[in-house]
Formats: C-alpha cells, structure tokens, sequence
C-alpha cells in the first residue's frame, strides 16, 4: 500500500465515524470551513465548504483552488463555488435534501457566516458539532501517531541545532530567526494551527533571561514581549548574556501534524534557585508521566503537578508568574491546541492514541523561565514520549 492510499483509508475512516456520530445526534449533515476540520475529512485543505452527510459522500464547494482540491482530496466530491448563495442549490444538484438540522462548528464559524446560513436555510435548526469533531480528532490513528512521530523526531533535531546557533550579545529575534530558518530546512511546514477566535500564533519562543517573564496576553505559562505592541509575543530586541536561561519552547508542523517541546540552555551557569526550579519540574512531568493511562482523568494530573509545586514551595513561580494559566498540558495534533487539556475540572478519561504535550514550568520575574515540555502518545500502558532530546539544562561553551 502506497502512503497516499494508506493516508485515503485513514481520512475515509474518519469520515464514517464522523457520520456515525451524526446518526446518533440526530444530524442530517455538517457543514465545515475551519481548516484543520476540512483537512482532517478530506486530507488536503482549499478555500470551501465541506458538507459532511450523515450518510452519503462529502461534498466539497471549493472558491478556490478548484482543480487543486480536485487533485488532492482524498473522500468526497470536489464542486465549484463561486458564492455562498450557490450552496442550497449545488446540495439539492448533488442528491442532498436540505438538511432540517445542520451541524456547524460553532467555536470558530465567524458571525457573518451564520447569519448567511441562516438565510440560506431558513427551516433548517443549527447545531453545534464541534465537540464532536474535536473529541474524534483527539484520539489519533496509526497513520496520524507515524505522522507525530515524524514530528517529534524532526523536534528533536531542531532543539539539538540551538547550541551550533546561539551567539552571545546577539538578538533574542535574530537567534529565533537562525532556529526558525533551521526548523524550515528540516521540513516544518511554517505555520502552526491554533483554534480560536484572533487566535494569532507563530512557531514558538527563543527567549533569554527575564524577557521569558514578561507577561502577555497569550494563554501559556510564557509569552515573551515581543517586538513591539503590535504583537507582544515571542523574543524581542533584548541581547543575550552569560549566566541567564535561554528559553526555547517550539512547535513542529510536519505534513500538518504538530509535536511541541521545550528545552533550557545557558552560556556559563544558572541561578541556583533557576537549577532548583528545573528539577522540580522535571520531577513533575516525571510524576505526570508515570500516571498517565488510559481512563485517568485529566484534572488529577493538574492536581498531582500543583500539589508538588506546593511541595516544593515554588507554588508562587508555576505557570507563569502572577496570571499562572490553570493547566499542565494540553492535546497537539492539527492545532497545537487540540484536546485532551489537562485541567481543573476536566474529568473525561484519557482514552489510548490520545497525543498530549505536558508542560510543568516556573517564571521568575525579573530571572525568566525555566521548566520542560514534551510530547507524548498516551497507550494501554501508558505514557510514551514523541521527544526526546536532553531534558537537563545544556550548558553551551561561550561563544562571542
């Protein structure tokens, strides 16, 4: 079997599970327009709307690029649409009946849009399946954990590139930039997927010393200052110096597929409170790791993480400083956000093929971050890790 057929029976059987689930919601079909959706059910993603019947082959109205789709779409017929007041007629040309209840992904799907479709099927009663597509998505295939797989590999050998990059005295922005073009020569793809309204996201962080504490609007343990205000977020103009943390934290796009870590670096040697603080994280995820299987529950993992914190007395520094985020991890797959989300509250068990990136990490104002990140598989037995490169702080010879 060649890997576009192994990759076509992959994204057929996603396809009937999605319409299975639809069957039992009482669903007549889905209509989809977020891309890492469209991508996940057809295997190739164009500017359209994929209509997902509950029984019967997708349909995919594509504006544009129509003969692109038409020679990467993997299930479903490709059709073109040239205006949103095309899609009722292109269903009924196609076989379909409008749809008396139609599922949408509510999350995502723009106002503007909705108000369209509601014009466009007047009788019709909207649903919201974006719960159902995104617990589907969260339990991965055989295909898609090669795919991670890939990624974690190709992760590693980016964060095994930091120590030939960094240059003492040299820009936060200019080392992300050597990273970044590095990762580009091993095949990321350049964009990371992040669902979410205003959801703006790049590769990852490069950040030294205290800019690593600098707050931010994003819903991570660090953000990074960033450029300007324009986009506070990521490395900045600050020079780097001896004895301070460098704080690399990146996601791998390959063939669509995300894996995340997060690595520490220093030219000479850390704080001692800064060492102190990585260990316990590393005790942390080790603790996480060892009780992660299927049918725990996400939230007891968050309370193990915070309890150790607590523990160690470093309650006040664990995930971010101030503003700490409430989570110890979260799903990557399409989006660097996918589910499961290892948080308070959340009690669905974790099931096997579940991929997760635990992050347990300390910010110290003034001092900056430190802290690890690591994908893993979650199987029958357990936690199996995606990333593997060092997890200890590497100590660099200085370069000037």
């Amino acid at each position: 079997m060649t890997d576009r057929e192994a990759w076509q029976q992959d994204v057929v059987a996603r396809v009937k599970k999605l319409q299975k689930a639809l069957q039992e919601q009482g669903i007549e079909g889905a209509l989809l327009v977020q891309s890492a959706d469209i991508l996940y059910y057809t295997g190739t993603f164009q500017n359209g709307h994929l209509y997902l019947p509950a029984e019967g082959e997708p349909l995919y109205l594509v504006r544009r690029n129509v003969e692109r789709a038409r020679a990467t779409t993997l299930c479903g017929r490709v059709v073109e649409l040239q205006s949103f007041r095309q899609i009722p007629a292109l269903l009924q040309e196609h076989g379909f009946k409008l749809p008396q209840t139609l599922g949408l992904e509510l999350d995502v799907l723009p106002v503007s849009y909705y108000f369209q479709y509601q014009k466009l099927f007047p009788q019709t009663r909207f649903r919201d399946v974006s719960p159902i597509i995104r617990r589907q998505r969260a339990v991965k295939s055989a295909y898609e954990l090669e795919l991670l797989r890939e990624s974690g590999r190709r992760l590693d050998r980016m964060l095994a590139a930091v120590p030939d990059l960094v240059e003492l005295g040299e820009t936060e922005v200019a080392l992300a930039g050597r990273l970044e073009g590095e990762a580009r020569r091993l095949g990321h793809q350049g964009l990371v997927r992040f669902r979410g309204f205003s959801a703006d996201f790049f590769m990852g962080h490069f950040l030294t010393g205290p800019s690593a504490a600098e707050p931010s609007y994003f819903d991570g343990p660090v953000s990074g200052p960033g450029l300007d205000p324009s986009f506070a977020f990521g490395p900045s103009w600050r020079r780097l110096g001896e004895n301070e943390p460098i704080y690399v934290d990146y996601g791998f796009a390959w063939r669509g597929y995300v894996t995340d870590a997060t690595r520490v670096y220093v030219i000479g040697r850390l704080d001692p409170e800064l060492e102190r603080a990585h260990r316990v994280a590393l005790e942390i995820q080790q603790a996480v790791l060892e009780e992660i299987r299927p049918g725990k529950s996400p939230a007891s993992l968050y309370e193990l993480a915070c309890r150790m914190s607590e523990k160690a007395g470093l309650k006040e520094y664990f995930q971010g400083w101030q503003q700490p985020v409430r989570f110890i991890g979260h799903g990557v797959g399409l989006e660097l956000n996918d589910l499961p989300v290892l948080a308070p509250g959340v009690e669905e068990p974790l099931e096997a093929g579940m991929v997760i990136a635990i992050e347990p990490k300390f910010v110290f104002p003034g001092k900056g971050a430190v802290g690890i990140e690591n994908t893993v598989v979650v199987t029958p037995s357990g936690a199996r890790r995606l990333t593997n490169y060092p997890d200890a702080i590497q100590v660099i010879s200085s370069r000037k």
